[in-house]
């Protein structure tokens, strides 16, 4: 068998993944960032508005079909039906409003009607992640609507400029009308945006290249390796998604003197190194968790906080094509983040003390804030958070083909791989609620 020294070992490394893994991530890349780029210069000519929200429609378009060919239809058709149910739903509520009759229903009192024009079409083929931002920009919208925070349907144009915006169609994330309205001003070009523009797409290629070629040969326990992997392919999607967001001008916030490009999508060492699942699963897409909490979670509490948990991972679980083993995964969290909220809250409670899964305020009211117990036992916490991680990731398999990856695993498979674990995830979280309910 043939030995190689370290040095010969990180030769081969180096040319044989590393290089041919970034060059064509840049490959497959580069013409979605020249587009970015491009509609930002042209935003900066002061173009009639109609004309900067028909340049991303066109560049949106471009995009879609150069990574997904004829399978865009399916976002296309979605987005028009999108569109049709906003208009259908804005003018039921401007007739309520006219309405002289007392029991006219206000719509504002649940789930808006706009929402449900996204059900019918069901996620499908290469394009979901596209669907799933087109969705997610279009629920949040009709409730914006509903809400007041955005005063009129938009025109066609400008509706559709929002859904196509070049710099999120293709990886996300999703940002908000007002932020997509910002964007088309074309702000100006600073040092400050290209140097967040080149530090998202440099830690980008940096997670692609660990997701190919560092994670997959690593000697962890074969769960977690499946974990890791599948954790910066995440990674590189988003570093990629704030790259070409804040390229073609979105994601920042005005200070007093000057702009702050602070488009934050994922929070690697946050999931890597948890304080607890509740950080892990805010702290994996932070524009998603937003939208869940803001336009799903929130809508739902008047259900109980037990119940619009479940609601707002099903809904994710929805948005992500609902293929059995995500919903397995997305609703098991469902259950474990939550036992871990309501058992952390008690424990801060008896013990007057700073382990709640989120990190407490400065001026918070418990005794013990950074004592050895305190410490010991958030640790405890994250570990057992890592646990967790370990056993979802498994499901993710870095040796399957990419035939039934793109048709996502089945029930039998799912079964199969948490069994060969004992199911150890969900009776260490059986057993957290049993002690929970104890303590009481």
């Amino acid at each position: 068998m043939a030995t190689f020294s370290r040095q010969e070992f990180f030769q081969q490394l180096l040319q044989g993944c590393l290089l041919p893994t970034a060059q064509q991530g840049l490959d497959q890349i580069w013409l979605l960032l020249a587009i970015c780029l491009a509609c930002r210069l042209l935003w900066r000519l002061g173009l009639p508005s109609y004309l900067k929200h028909a340049s991303t429609v066109a560049g949106g378009f471009f995009s879609l079909y150069h990574f997904f060919q004829l399978h865009m239809v399916w976002v296309v058709l979605l987005s028009l039906l999108c569109y049709l149910g906003v208009c259908w739903s804005w003018a039921r509520l401007l007739t309520c409003l006219s309405d002289t009759v007392p029991t006219c229903p206000h719509l504002t009192s649940s789930f808006p009607t706009t929402s449900h024009p996204v059900l019918p079409i069901p996620p499908c083929g290469p394009a979901l992640w596209a669907q799933m931002i087109v969705a997610m920009k279009a629920v949040s919208l009709g409730f914006d609507l509903d809400r007041g925070e955005v005063g009129a349907v938009p025109s066609p144009m400008e509706f559709m400029g929002y859904l196509y915006f070049v710099g999120t169609i293709v990886f996300g994330p999703w940002i908000s009308f007002h932020s997509y309205l910002q964007a088309v001003q074309g702000r100006p070009l600073s040092r400050r945006w290209l140097q967040k523009v080149a530090r998202s797409l440099a830690l980008a290629l940096l997670c692609l290249v660990l997701s190919t070629c560092v994670a997959q040969p690593s000697r962890w326990l074969r769960a977690y390796e499946s974990a890791v992997s599948f954790h910066f392919s995440n990674y590189f999607v988003g570093f990629l998604s704030e790259a070409t967001a804040t390229l073609a001008g979105a994601g920042f916030t005005e200070e007093k003197d000057h702009l702050e490009w602070d488009l934050t999508v994922s929070k690697p060492l946050n999931v890597e190194l948890p304080r607890s699942m509740v950080e892990v699963v805010t702290s994996w897409n932070l524009p998603m968790s937003y939208w869940l909490n803001n336009y799903v979670f929130k809508n739902a509490l008047h259900l109980g906080t037990f119940s619009a948990v479940l609601v707002t991972y099903a809904a994710s679980a929805l948005l992500h094509g609902f293929s059995f083993h995500l919903a397995a995964v997305l609703l098991s969290l469902a259950f474990i983040t939550y036992v871990e909220h309501v058992l952390r809250k008690r424990l801060a409670r008896i013990l007057s003390a700073c382990v709640l899964s989120k990190r407490c305020p400065p001026n918070c009211s418990h005794q013990h804030r950074l004592g050895l117990g305190v410490r010991a036992l958030n640790l405890l916490f994250g570990a057992l958070a890592i646990f967790h991680l370990a056993y979802l990731g498994s499901l993710f398999d870095v040796d399957v083909d990419d035939t039934t990856e793109e048709q996502g695993y089945g029930m039998a498979y799912t079964v199969h791989k948490w069994s060969e674990l004992s199911w150890a995830s969900h009776w260490v979280t059986f057993g957290c609620w049993i002690f929970y309910r104890l303590i009481g």
